[in-house]
């Protein structure tokens, strides 16, 4: 019960998460660093209640140790949210973090010196063709009569290539920042939730750098229209919607990281990789049809290349292997991307 709990959770906490996200960048597609400070604020005030019991429990790990680890997950999340002000559709989003096992491949390669099977190379040269397939049929989705914006002459196609970079660059940000991980917590043992808390809490002073963007759109929250029931409920008449979105978007993103972390304890590395998998597909579906994203023959095959070479790559599929050490970098980097 335990872990179908915890799967359970993920599914219900993370794709909900995703939907609260779209209502949010539907409306304002540059509102990440609003919605990244109020997910970070969440659940360092949590963990101060739950980890630290106000501040009495000490720390394991050093807190020198976790300046770098706070710095790349900073970056990562930032430039996540960020990606959505470049034009960067939900689906595409999703799809080209689901490549993630590339980036962690090829850091595995460069920083721990790794080798991998031959199963693993086709399976991230699966993904690689899945990902480039469904980034060019999204390029070609662009309005044309969009083709130069009014601020500047940039083109739709320039703003949704520097979106593609920004998410290429987080990829693999996110890959050595799970490889950082792993190597502390083999050296002071593994501690999920401090980890969670202190990255979170530590993150914080970075907002200071966004601090414009985040008050330009806390006023552009508070002007938006009241969201509607098909039930009169005066409380919900008189707050704003997006408030109201961006709340919602809090609340399950504590869900479904602590869900992540949960699911860890309870299953094998294959299951919780097969879960955050579906869990992905689950939301690319539901954006798709849900929100009317555009979504050709091509999305589809891309889609199916990208989520085949995922379960090869973890081993759900193809040739039986024992559980490797790549497999559970894997693990860790999927955590840090919930």
């Amino acid at each position: 019960m335990g872990a179908f709990s915890a799967i359970l959770f993920v599914f219900i906490g993370c794709c909900s998460n995703v939907v609260f996200l779209e209502l949010l960048v539907k409306d304002e597609p540059a509102c990440g660093n609003i919605i990244t400070f109020f997910q970070f604020l969440f659940i360092a005030v949590e963990g101060f209640i739950s980890v630290t019991n106000f501040g009495q429990t000490k720390n394991v790990i050093p807190i020198k140790e976790y300046l770098i680890l706070v710095f790349m997950f900073f970056t990562v999340n930032v430039t996540n949210n960020m990606a959505f002000g470049f034009k960067i559709s939900m689906p595409l989003h999703i799809i080209f973090r689901s490549g993630g096992l590339i980036a962690s491949l090829i850091m595995g390669v460069l920083v721990l010196g790794r080798k991998y099977t031959r199963t693993k190379y086709a399976s991230v040269l699966m993904i690689t063709l899945g990902t480039i397939i469904c980034t060019l049929a999204s390029a070609e989705n662009l309005d044309d009569e969009e083709e130069k914006v009014a601020e500047g002459g940039v083109s739709s196609f320039v703003t949704w290539l520097m979106g593609i970079g920004i998410l290429t660059f987080a990829l693999f940000m996110s890959a050595r920042m799970g490889i950082f991980q792993e190597l502390l917590f083999t050296k002071y043992g593994k501690h999920p939730r401090e980890a969670l808390f202190y990255i979170h809490l530590m993150s914080l002073p970075g907002f200071i750098l966004t601090a414009g963007s985040i008050a330009d759109h806390a006023s552009r929250f508070t002007k938006s229209e009241p969201l509607m029931f098909f039930i009169d409920i005066p409380i919900l008449s008189v707050l704003p919607r997006l408030w109201v979105f961006l709340a919602g978007n809090v609340v399950t993103q504590f869900l479904c990281v602590s869900s992540v972390f949960r699911l860890t304890s309870e299953c094998s590395s294959l299951t919780v990789t097969l879960v955050l998998t579906l869990r992905k597909f689950a939301s690319l579906v539901f954006s798709i049809i849900y929100f009317q994203n555009p979504f050709t023959f091509y999305h589809w095959v891309g889609t199916v290349l990208v989520f085949t070479g995922t379960l090869l790559f973890t081993g759900v599929i193809g040739p039986a292997a024992a559980p490797s050490v790549e497999q559970k970098e894997s693990d860790a980097k999927h955590d840090k991307e919930e």
